[in-house]
Parts: structure tokens; sequence; C-alpha cells
């Protein structure tokens, strides 16, 4: 069993920078990767940037060129850097960590969810 908190998302501006974190704790069997999805109201959940246990990353083309993925070196958190922030950034942040078969080919499979964080970013 894997829990996950998010922490890090405010209120800011817009060009403004925020870092959100993911903790983790409990059994991470399988769970080669690390994704960060965000959410809002009466849109589907989207993937926003992925990492796996080899390095390689992969980010929405939304984000592309100003979001970074990262983990730490313990591997008890992952980090969502975000900068040049837009109002079309607002939205509910998720972490979450599952296999890779399961974030590549059906994200709506995967089970180990934060219970999110807020990021507001105003004009």
């Amino acid at each position: 069993q894997v829990q996950l908190v998010e922490s890090g998302g405010r209120s800011v501006q817009a060009g403004e920078s925020l870092r959100l974190s993911c903790e983790i704790t409990g059994y991470t069997f399988n769970s080669d990767c690390m994704a960060w999805f965000r959410q809002v109201p009466d849109k589907e959940r989207e993937v926003v940037a992925v990492l796996d246990t080899d390095g390689g990353r992969m980010y929405a083309r939304f984000v592309e060129g100003r979001f970074i993925v990262s983990k730490g070196y313990s591997e008890n958190a992952f980090y969502l850097r975000m900068n040049m922030l837009r109002p079309e950034d607002t939205a509910m942040y998720y972490c979450a960590l599952d296999s890779c078969s399961v974030v590549r080919t059906d994200p709506m499979r995967i089970t180990n969810w934060g219970p999110g964080t807020q990021v507001t970013v105003a004009v």
C-alpha cells in the first residue's frame, strides 16, 4: 500500500514559479513511474509529467519547457517545478505512483493518488 501527499500549491501571479512536492510512504512494489496530473472542474484529469526509474521523463505539450519533474535522492518524494506559470495552469494538481505500464496505457487504473494541492495563477 502506497500513500501520497502533495504540498506546495498556492496562489501566485502569472510568470511566477512554484515547486510542488509529493511525499511517498508505504510499499512501492512495481511503482516505477511517478506522475503528476491536474484537473479543473468539469474536465478530465490530465497527465502533466511522468518520471520513471530510469530517469526518463515525459511532459504534456502544454507544459514542456516550463515544468520539470524530478525525484529526491531518498526516493521518498518527487517534485514538480513549475516555471512561467500561466492562468491556464490553474488546477488541482495530483501526484500518482504506479507501474509505468498502467501510467502509460491506462491512467484511469492508477490506484495510488494523493489528495491534491490547489494551484491558482492570477493574471
